[in-house]
């Protein structure tokens, strides 16, 4: 199958500079808009998540422990859309810094329950409120309505077709 030819290109000039990028068409995008913001609020907090020893994955399934005691392995991979060979060495990196321990699971004896112990809890306490205050002082074009609003659009994309609301 021949590409169809877009008469926009069909001319080139490589005498031709450009003197002011038009990202236009990129800004139309929704990835492209969410990956900018994505990548200003990581850039912010990358920084500032370091002291406590902690990646922004790292920061994610702590915080899923700790809002969800007891969550399995394969709960984490499903809500954070991670390989479970990725988890693996994570879970045990943590549990070696004392801040998580396995517990059998109550319902699946196949399972384990992951639950922070109280220096994962403290940490993990300080760490959300570093990310939220980045996130707000990087945010600060948005009033608290307009945040609301972003993150309940960005949800209904991301959430769109696999069955679950936001």
């Amino acid at each position: 199958m021949t590409p169809v030819a877009d008469p926009s290109f069909e001319t080139i000039d490589p005498e031709a500079t450009v003197e002011t990028v038009d990202p236009g068409y990129l800004q139309s995008l929704i990835g492209f808009n969410a990956r900018m913001a994505a990548l200003k609020v990581i850039e912010s907090v990358l920084p500032r998540l370091s002291p406590h020893g902690l990646r922004i994955v790292d920061f994610s399934v702590l915080s899923l422990i700790r809002h969800n005691p007891g969550i399995t392995s394969r709960q984490l991979c499903d809500a954070l859309n991670l390989l479970p060979p990725n988890l693996v060495g994570k879970i045990g990196a943590f549990e070696k810094r004392g801040l998580l321990v396995r517990h059998p699971h109550p319902q699946d004896g196949r399972a384990l329950g992951l639950h922070l112990t109280a220096e994962g809890g403290a940490l993990m306490a300080q760490a959300e409120q570093t990310v939220l205050d980045t996130e707000n002082q990087v945010a600060t074009a948005l009033t608290s309505a307009e945040r609301r609003t972003l993150i309940r659009l960005l949800q209904k994309v991301y959430c769109s077709g696999d069955g679950e609301a936001p």
